[in-house]
């Protein structure tokens, strides 16, 4: 006798539970198997079988076939009970093993609610939750939405299977460039390294293995298409994109970029990179609270010091100055701890003695001396611009004091000093404004013809017939020659 009701039910759970069959013939048997021990007793050899083409079900009991319609409600209830364990058990196990193969993947859920500040996402069969900590900076979600995240881990509970999901992991954003830039889903292009800040700011670095394709030009996309579809998924999260250079020095100036780098040293002792900018590039370099220059670091794995040129050339200066105080130190030394990338000599005292006995061939002797004269010109030198620091606080404050107590002084001063520069400039008006004054500065001058003639056409239409003043004016002319 065929059971087609028997054979739709374990149809029905093996494809909405994502159990296999014969799991749930075996379940439905030791439901079965249970049923009849509670009305029978354990003491009796009950055997029951599920035919699994027929869905025919065949029970004895020492031997002796049974019917199960006859077992009674409370053994039905106990079958119905076991049933709904093993179900649960196999459904489970079988979402275990889904999910664990799906790590790492990108995966739509829809909004439920939230539970303690965490995000339950409806996944289909199962619920996925997202911890606050793995939720982007500033985001927000109402019930219904729709929502990405990746499969960050997935742990068997005794009563569930939780399904941890993440939006803030650096490798989101490598799955969500596997999904929008197909040259990098193709492995045409390889993401080489990712240093992220969730919510503000991330970089990446990309190469291609193909001559023909630009790495950066194809994560872009036309217009910025393909990025800017990835930063709307992020919620306006910044993207640096980043040519992957293997010169470490290329590769940290390709890092602080929109920042233009001078001059790299690179001290591979210390793991430390010291970067020269501009005086203007400074802020644009360091970012916003650090975030460029702390990215970069974690991009490129080197320790980023930022440094303007006349800091730069301030420690050189200073570690050549104390260094030659050392006997046995000449130029070419002093060259070669610029080229180990030691630029000042708090580098020195940091590096050590081994690096510099086996780097530089140096004796050990003479290198703890440099490291001792260096101690100790640091000291020297940090002390000295205490002192000039603090003396030019004194004075600063001494004239501030001073205006603060004689303002109209202080008035006055300005006011002559106004009047100086005036003068300087010109801006100070004729006195007089006659022939006379005129003729005055000429012969100061020396330049007595001039003055004479001057002098001469005023008198003529000033005092015509004046013999008294053009004698003295020839007295006066001939003195002056």
């Amino acid at each position: 006798m065929i059971n087609q009701d028997l054979l739709k039910v374990v149809e029905h759970i093996s494809r909405e539970k994502n159990i296999d069959k014969q799991m749930v013939f075996e379940d439905l048997e030791m439901a079965m198997l249970s049923a009849a021990r509670k009305a029978y007793g354990a003491a009796n050899d009950v055997v029951v079988r599920i035919d699994r083409t027929t869905g025919e079900i065949n029970a004895t009991r020492d031997d002796e076939p049974i019917s199960m319609k006859e077992l009674g409600r409370i053994a039905a209830q106990t079958a119905k009970q076991v049933m709904i364990q093993k179900f649960r058990e196999a459904e489970r196990d079988s979402l275990f093993e889904e999910f664990s193969e799906r790590v790492g993947q990108i995966i739509t859920g829809t909004v439920a609610r939230y539970e303690g500040g965490a995000l339950v996402l409806h996944l289909g069969r199962t619920e996925g939750f997202l911890p606050r900590t793995e939720q982007i900076p500033g985001e927000t979600h109402h019930p219904g939405e729709r929502v990405r995240g990746m499969i960050l881990d997935v742990r068997e509970q005794p009563h569930e299977v939780r399904i941890v999901l993440t939006r803030t992991h650096p490798d989101y954003i490598r799955r969500l460039f596997d999904l929008e830039v197909p040259e990098v889903g193709e492995r045409i292009i390889e993401i080489k390294a990712l240093a992220r800040e969730a919510g503000y700011r991330t970089k990446v670095a990309v190469a291609s293995i193909d001559s023909k394709v630009d790495a950066v030009g194809a994560c872009v996309g036309v217009r910025g298409s393909r990025i800017r579809n990835i930063v709307d998924e992020l919620n306006g999260e910044k993207i640096d994109i980043v040519r992957w250079n293997e010169s470490s020095q290329v590769l940290i100036a390709n890092a602080l970029k929109p920042a233009e780098v001078q001059e790299t040293a690179l001290c591979f002792e210390m793991g430390r990179a010291s970067v020269v900018v501009a005086e203007d590039q400074l802020s644009l370099a360091i970012g916003k609270r650090g975030q460029n220059v702390r990215l970069a670091a974690r991009l490129t794995g080197w320790d980023i010091d930022i440094v303007t040129p006349a800091d730069y050339d301030k420690g050189i200066d200073q570690m050549s100055t104390a260094l030659r105080e050392v006997e046995g130190v000449d130029d070419i030394l002093i060259e070669k701890f610029l080229a180990m990338g030691i630029i000042n000599l708090a580098d020195i005292e940091e590096v050590g003695v081994e690096p510099l006995v086996t780097e530089l061939e140096l004796d050990e002797a003479l290198a703890k001396l440099l490291i001792e004269s260096a101690k100790a010109a640091a000291e020297r030198f940090a002390t000295e611009e205490q002192a000039a620091k603090e003396l030019a606080a004194a004075e600063e404050a001494e004239r501030a004091e001073a205006a603060a107590s004689n303002p109209e002084a202080s008035d006055s001063e300005e006011t002559g000093a106004e009047k100086i520069s005036a003068e300087e400039t010109g801006e100070v008006a004729e006195v007089g404004g006659t022939a006379e004054a005129s003729a005055i500065e000429g012969l100061a001058a020396g330049e007595v013809a001039t003055a004479n003639a001057a002098v001469g056409d005023e008198s003529a239409g000033e005092v015509s017939g004046s013999e008294e003043v053009a004698t003295d004016e020839k007295s006066v002319a001939e003195r002056a020659e």
